[in-house]
């Protein structure tokens, strides 16, 4: 197979699963149920967090080798900058958390529902990230395992894009007053995946020597998501063991998927 036949697959994988999730749209009359949704995003959390540990840091370390006692510099250094970017980008794009409601960046006439997409639209940066910089490593690298790998965390994406792009549907399809609107609004903000995971892709696979930094950014920017998106949404305090197990359960598909692929 041509060698940008995986990582295009991997790319649409990560943008269709958000589509279809965001079609349940469809089918739900009302709000998502809440226990529902904690577990979909708790679920969400464990696989983001297996991916930053397993599909990112891990390697970033490895291939940081040639800094001996001081391998972890990239990973440290790295893994910081990516939640400075996130924070960046919230102090500079207006949007809403959906599930705290709470507002960030320049005050703007923008109505709610574009807001709401902004909101996740941005936090879907590091994800596309991490999967170019996965496959950007792997053709670097030239090895199938390291393909696999990088496949694997594409899969572990798609997974949890799915239930992720319905949480995200939902509350604007309350906003914008069409459920039309909001899989439009849903779909959409999974656009932005494939074309980081482009920007990744080309960056990893042209400054090899920097590998290991973009690995950390893109666990970094992740873990950042996820402590400040994922699990505040995620309301554990109101279903702790749902959403603690749906974590958990997240968490080792993920890490399953990249040992055995790996």
């Amino acid at each position: 197979m041509n060698g940008m036949v995986v990582p295009a697959l991997g790319f649409t994988l990560i943008f269709l699963a958000t589509a279809a999730g965001s079609a349940l749209v469809f089918f739900f009359k009302a709000d998502m149920p809440p226990k529902l949704n904690t577990a979909f995003l708790g679920f969400a959390s464990g696989v983001m967090t297996a991916a930053s540990v397993w599909s990112l840091l891990i390697p970033s370390i490895d291939g940081a080798a040639a800094y001996g006692a001081w391998s972890f510099i990239p990973a440290a250094v790295g893994f910081l900058a990516g939640g400075v970017f996130l924070v960046a980008i919230d102090k500079l794009i207006p949007h809403i958390h959906g599930g705290t409601h709470e507002e960030e960046g320049p005050r703007c006439n923008l109505a709610k529902p574009v807001k709401l997409f902004l909101a996740v639209t941005i936090h879907n940066i590091p994800e596309g990230l991490a999967v170019g910089f996965a496959f950007g490593s792997a053709a670097t690298a030239g090895e199938q395992g390291a393909l696999a790998s990088a496949f694997g965390l594409a899969a572990g994406m798609a997974i949890q894009n799915f239930p992720e792009g319905a949480a995200v549907a939902l509350p604007i399809k309350n906003a914008a007053g069409s459920r039309a609107k909001a899989f439009l609004y849903g779909a959409g903000s999974g656009a932005v995946e494939p074309v980081f995971a482009v920007i990744g892709y080309f960056l990893a696979s042209q400054l090899a020597a920097a590998q290991p930094w973009f690995l950390a950014f893109a666990a970094g920017a992740m873990i950042f998501v996820v402590a400040e998106d994922l699990i505040p949404d995620a309301h554990l305090s109101e279903h702790p063991h749902l959403g603690t197990w749906g974590m958990m359960i997240g968490f080792a598909v993920m890490m399953v998927l990249d040992v055995a692929l790996g």
